[in-house]
């Protein structure tokens, strides 16, 4: 597969098959992974790759928080801007209205909120979940090659036949989160991206893109 074809195809999957990922085709992609862009080669990201009965353990007690209405751990940073502004709040609502239509979940259901919650904290039924930290000492410069690090590797799992869905979610419980993975309090969880195979006929939701025009400016000769 070359690069435009793993861009094209990526997308957040939220049906996996139990087929085990080979830890083979893990320490490839994660290898490989390695030789994202870094400023000043920090390397900044901490990854814990949680499968099996620990993850299944996880997915328990994180999903059990969710439908009791836990409202989560103090974050360490908020997911979203307080207020979000045109065309952010546009392209969000939009977003999810496609997104959760097609798990099934109407906008008015008064158990929305819940379903919504345990779904994600199940990884969708990944066999695979990684947990991306950042040392608390850290600047956005060093968030920022977390990003790029996170999506060579989901690009990697595309060439091999993977995908993924990253999951901000997992910060809201990320207390339960370190109890599986013992990340050290230094650390801060970016996000947990689950992996796996996709489950047939999972609904393949590819949300709209804003054209380039609206996006890229282009300053100088064409």
């Amino acid at each position: 597969m070359d690069v435009y074809e793993a861009v094209r195809t990526r997308r957040a999957v939220r049906a996996f098959r139990d087929e085990p990922v080979p830890r083979a085709v893990l320490d490839r992609v994660l290898t490989a992974a390695a030789r994202a862009p870094s400023s000043g080669n920090l390397q900044p990201w901490h990854v814990f790759v949680v499968s099996g009965d620990p993850l299944a353990g996880l997915k328990r007690r994180a999903t059990a928080r969710a439908v009791a209405g836990d409202p989560g751990d103090e974050r360490d940073y908020p997911m979203y801007p307080d207020e979000l502004v045109p065309p952010y709040r546009d392209r969000f609502t939009a977003a999810a209205v496609q997104r959760y239509a097609a798990l099934g979940i109407d906008r008015d259901d008064p158990d929305r909120p819940a379903r919504i919650a345990a779904l994600n904290t199940a990884a969708f039924g990944a066999p695979v979940v990684l947990f991306c930290y950042v040392d608390r000492s850290m600047g956005p410069g060093q968030w920022a090659d977390a990003g790029m690090y996170l999506q060579t590797v989901m690009l990697l799992l595309r060439a091999e036949g993977l995908h993924s869905c990253p999951q901000v979610m997992w910060t809201m419980y990320r207390e339960t989160v370190r109890e599986v993975t013992g990340a050290g309090d230094s650390l801060s969880l970016v996000c947990g991206v689950s992996v796996g195979f996709e489950a047939e006929g999972a609904p393949q939701v590819h949300t709209a893109r804003a054209p380039m025009t609206e996006t890229v400016h282009f300053i100088g000769p064409a």
